[in-house]
């Protein structure tokens, strides 16, 4: 059988990795050039992903396209693919609320078949394992998986219906994401009088708890551009379940005073705390 053909909407850190690991398996990976940044071109050449001009090209060519890209952005991406009829497999695998995956699914189809995705960790990049969960037609799931055997990206298959992927991610990211923005507000209130150190000691006495790493404060920070709209969509999900949203829309408000650190690695916990505290 012919290896397939895939493109990558678009080669973010999670994006492009993920999109490196298929490469083994697949024809070539494609992704659009056009109007990306410089950031954007390094990622794609260093993960050996192949530049076309347009779109349309890309979806021409592609016979498995998948989405990974800000939440914000994937119900318009979706349609301008649906605009191209686009007839291959879709992996919507953006971290968005189950209903928003219904309704680019209801976009794509007919033409397209529509497989949910969620992905969980970290890019696989220096040992990192992260899993991409799918749920959606078993033939179009089981084409996914086999992109990505042997690679660090693991696959697992939760069923047939279009929503199951998301509502696992957000679950997954309400709590992952939630607990470490209360860590930096726990940690920055102590600082302010003075017993951070001790808060940190107190913590350390208990097993697995981010306030004993606060660290994470300035990482968080680094990924609060990505993980605010996260969790407005889980906070959304939770709303779709008659649940109280309002402590997840309340952490993405505070991921929002980070907004002008995007992905600074030089960060540190003290500057981090200082942004927190004065906007």
């Amino acid at each position: 059988m012919d290896k397939p053909t895939v493109g990558i909407l678009h080669p973010g850190s999670m994006g492009a990795a993920v999109a490196g690991c298929a490469a083994a398996n697949v024809s070539e990976v494609l992704w659009c050039e056009t109007g990306r940044s410089t950031a954007s071109v390094e990622r794609a050449t260093q993960f050996g992903l192949t530049p076309v001009a347009e779109l349309a090209e890309l979806l021409d060519r592609s016979d498995i396209v998948i989405s990974l890209c800000p939440p914000a952005a994937a119900e318009d991406l979706a349609r301008n693919v649906a605009g191209h009829r686009f007839a291959g497999v879709y992996v919507e695998a953006n971290a968005i609320n189950p209903e928003r995956t219904t309704r680019i699914a209801g976009l794509l189809e007919p033409a397209a078949t529509v497989v949910d995705g969620g992905v969980v960790g970290s890019p696989p990049v220096h040992g990192k394992t992260p899993t991409l969960y799918l749920s959606g037609p078993a033939d179009s799931t089981a084409r996914i998986e086999a992109l990505f055997a042997g690679t660090d990206v693991r696959t697992t298959t939760l069923g047939t219906e279009i929503g199951k992927a998301s509502a696992l991610k957000l679950s997954y990211a309400s709590f992952q994401k939630t607990s470490r923005v209360l860590v930096a507000l726990a940690v920055g209130m102590a600082r302010e009088h003075a017993v951070d150190q001790e808060l940190i000691e107190l913590a350390s006495r208990r097993t697995d708890s981010y306030l004993s790493e606060p660290q994470y404060v300035a990482k968080t920070a680094a990924r609060a551009w990505r993980w605010g709209p996260e969790l407005q969509e889980a906070a959304d999900a939770l709303a779709a379940a008659g649940l109280p949203p309002e402590m997840l829309r309340a952490a993405a408000s505070t991921l929002a005073r980070w907004h002008d650190v995007k992905d600074d690695s030089g960060l540190t916990l003290t500057d981090a705390l200082g942004r927190l505290a004065q906007p």
